[in-house]
């Protein structure tokens, strides 16, 4: 499948799933909520897997970085953001998480020595600017007491653990094992360790039976996790970590759109010029990227 099209992917899905995860809070606790989204991807990637004839073991000599990998990626970054969602508007937290092209930048350099794109960096700015301005009306409303400097320290500690995530997803990735594979076993760390902190945490064990939690929480598992995370790992091998992570700036806006199909949300010329600088952002990042090639990378140009 070409870039963008895999690019397009996660971005319309993991826009969409920020409705979908509204159905998940209540009822049943979010550690909990997370442990089943991905116990139920795994088995579908293992499923797959096996329909494929992929071999399902991996070597144990470079396992542990699937469990890094797990850990921070289906597990830890997600039960932070959640934790951060109490204390602060989605909106905040959205424009929080959008840190993480920068930040994925700044480790990669680190981890694998690859340059920081002065064009990248300019595209941060841009698309983080405009993040700002089409969520404006809940920054600016918000009150910035003790609990919301709790949820920003949270959100960020969930940038940095989702971060650290990616760089264990590229030592993976370039083993040239199956990405479905990687993912089943990834995940279903992910969903073990949720489990270990709802129970450490003293949460209930309980699951909703209500059409809208399944039905949201099969989307979740199915497309938002087993299909686009499975996307998204190849963009990681091809783009890079900074550049596949510029979906969390422009996905927002799939939200927004749904949000105005399904919730009334209203425009304002603000916000609209917020969508263009990040639209603006995402051509900048996406243009002239070097394409990835065993751990090298070249100018060819990807416009």
């Amino acid at each position: 499948m070409p870039i963008y099209a895999l690019y397009a992917v996660v971005v319309l899905i993991w826009g969409s799933t920020w409705f979908a995860i509204k159905f998940q809070l209540g009822e049943v606790a979010e550690e909990w909520s997370v442990a089943y989204r991905f116990a139920i991807a795994s088995a579908c990637l293992f499923g797959y897997a096996r329909l494929k004839g992929d071999r399902l073991t991996l070597p144990r000599s470079d396992y542990w970085p699937i469990v890094v990998m797990g850990a921070l990626m289906f597990s830890i970054s997600y039960v932070l953001v959640y934790f951060g969602s109490n204390h602060i508007t989605t909106g905040l937290v959205a424009v929080l998480f959008s840190l993480i092209v920068i930040c994925n930048g700044v480790l990669e350099r680190f981890f694998y020595g690859t340059p920081l794109d002065s064009r990248l960096v300019l595209a941060s700015i841009v698309g983080l600017s405009g993040m700002a301005f089409v969520f404006w009306p809940e920054l600016s409303d918000a009150e910035l007491g003790d609990g919301a400097l709790t949820g920003i320290l949270l959100t960020l500690a969930a940038v940095v653990a989702a971060a650290l995530g990616n760089m264990a997803a590229i030592r993976n990735t370039r083993h040239g094992w199956s990405v479905v594979v990687i993912n089943a076993h990834g995940m279903a760390w992910g969903a073990t360790l949720s489990a270990i902190i709802a129970i450490a945490l003293d949460r209930p064990l309980n699951f909703s039976l209500s059409t809208s939690y399944v039905t949201s929480l099969l989307f979740l598992a199915i497309f938002g996790s087993s299909i686009a995370f499975g996307c998204f790992l190849v963009l990681l091998k091809t783009l890079g970590a900074a550049r596949s992570s510029y979906v969390s700036v422009i996905f927002p806006i799939v939200a927004l759109l749904i949000s105005t199909l399904f919730e009334d949300y209203r425009w304002t010329a603000i916000a609209a010029a917020g969508v263009v600088l990040i639209v603006a952002g995402n051509w900048l990042a996406l243009t002239r990227t070097p394409v990835r090639s065993d751990g090298d990378t070249d100018n060819n140009n990807q416009s």
